[in-house]
């Protein structure tokens, strides 16, 4: 089956069974930043920003993805976004293993962009699924404050 999808900012074609998983056809493509982890969506590890909302490439089948946008960590990477949300993390004492670093940015992500400044509170719950492999959730939290405000600071500096 042919797939048509924008990926990485780039329209393409991808080849495969309509049941196989985003995550297997994105690896299959050289996306190295979507890794296999417990294939259940709860690790984060292969994470996508698909129509950008975070979801784990693992449990879509890719006959869904038809027409969609898909970000992966390699792409995200380069943005200012990124950039500031690495800074809180750095700031909260996070270091991502390299394993579920997906995840967890892209929900902060999801978190940032929202119009209202969530509580800690509605972070916690809106990160309480993820893989504490590498970071505990209490720490994210503070790492997602940290981008949150870094976020604003900016926004200010710059008028928006």
């Amino acid at each position: 089956m042919k797939i048509p999808v924008t990926l990485n900012g780039e329209k393409i074609v991808l080849e495969a069974h309509s049941e196989e998983s985003l995550m297997k056809v994105l690896q299959k493509n050289h996306c190295l930043s979507v890794k296999t982890g417990c294939s259940h969506g709860f690790c984060g590890a292969c994470t996508v920003l698909m129509d950008n909302l975070p979801v784990p490439s693992c449990k879509i089948p890719i006959g869904i993805a038809k027409g969609t946008e898909i970000i992966t960590m390699e792409y995200f990477s380069k943005t200012p976004e990124y950039d500031s949300i690495m800074e809180g993390f750095t700031k909260a004492g996070i270091k991502l293993c390299g394993y579920c670093n997906a995840g967890k940015i892209f929900a902060a992500l999801q978190i940032i962009r929202q119009s209202k400044i969530p509580s800690r509170e509605e972070i916690t719950s809106q990160v309480n699924h993820l893989s504490p492999c590498c970071t505990d959730t209490e720490t994210l939290v503070n790492g997602i404050i940290y981008a949150i405000k870094l976020k604003d600071k900016k926004s200010t500096r710059s008028g928006k």
